[in-house]
């Protein structure tokens, strides 16, 4: 199709051109991820809801979780609305500052919601292995810090991948073969010297999906130890039941997400719509299930969304 290769000299406006090589079948594709998003939307907004207006669960746990349900509600958006305008409208066109803020969006949303993910590991290793204190280690202001400095380390860390995109020259064709405005598709464009923003990028997101997968593992070891030294096999069977479920939506997150980044640079003979596909789906799959798995098999939230309604 002509308007998915314009060139444009002073690229101020770009074009997305989807799945490559599966153009033909944007429209089978939109209706998993169509579907995921309604997804999304529904539960995580439910979730908010119910938290909101039951007082009872005001806790440092579902405090976590409501941010989570944010940050999940705005990554998905950021992406899923433009993805779906070109699957079913062949609406490629995206303007360099409409592409530069997705893609901060995208980005620091990413790391808001690794921080998150390790912020509610620690909840439950404190509620597990030390509930007594549980109230008074996790106050108010300790949960609002942590919040606070899971949004700050993201703006920091993410805000040099945009900026430097934004000052290198961008003189290729005005074509970024993605369905979003991803850091490693948008470089492409760059004609001068990308050395730095690629190893910027490689190193704070290995530095944030394995520092904070660490982190996380360890939590959940800790918890599952504990668990085994109980003498009630009931608490056992629950607290493995949890903690693989959990562990299960980490790996969906934290998996396909490392995959995508190494496999841009080191196997560029992959088909590119494989990388690109990896790079939605760790996008789009956590936000759908993070409210099943994290809200809805939690008896808490069950109770609460019966008083609510």
């Amino acid at each position: 199709m002509p308007h998915l290769h314009p060139t444009n000299a002073s690229l101020l406006e770009l074009h997305l051109t989807g799945i490559p090589g599966l153009q033909h079948l944007h429209h089978w594709i939109s209706i998993p991820f169509c579907i995921m998003y309604l997804v999304t939307l529904a539960g995580n907004s439910i979730l908010l809801w119910v938290i909101k207006a039951d007082p009872s669960l005001h806790l440092p746990m579902f405090l976590f979780l409501s941010m989570l349900a944010v940050v999940d509600l705005v990554m998905s958006t950021s992406i899923t609305l433009k993805m779906l305008s070109i699957f079913w409208f062949h609406s490629t066109a995206i303007s360099l500052d409409a592409c530069l803020t997705q893609m901060y969006f995208v980005h620091a949303s990413s790391a808001m919601e690794s921080g998150l993910l390790v912020a509610m590991a620690f909840d439950r290793y404190v509620a597990i292995c030390n509930p007594l204190r549980y109230l008074s280690i996790l106050t108010g202001p300790v949960v609002a810090a942590i919040g606070s400095a899971t949004l700050l380390r993201a703006v920091v860390f993410m805000s040099p991948l945009t900026f430097q995109i934004r000052r290198l020259p961008l003189c290729n064709l005005a074509v970024v073969d993605h369905s979003y405005c991803e850091h490693m598709a948008v470089l492409r464009l760059a004609c001068g010297d990308t050395a730095f923003s690629n190893t910027y990028s490689l190193s704070v997101s290995t530095y944030v999906c394995t520092f904070d997968s660490l982190l996380i593992t360890l939590s959940y070891t800790l918890i599952l130890r504990a668990a085994l030294s109980l003498s009630s096999p009931q608490v056992c069977k629950k607290s493995f039941s949890t903690c693989s479920s959990h562990l299960c939506i980490i790996a969906l997150f934290y998996i396909p997400g490392l995959l995508s980044m190494y496999i841009k640079r080191y196997h560029q003979k992959l088909p590119p719509h494989i990388q690109v596909l990896l790079a939605d789906l760790y996008l789009l799959i956590p936000p759908a299930f993070n409210p099943l798995i994290y809200g809805i098999r939690m008896k808490q939230i069950r109770d609460a969304v019966s008083r609510v309604i």
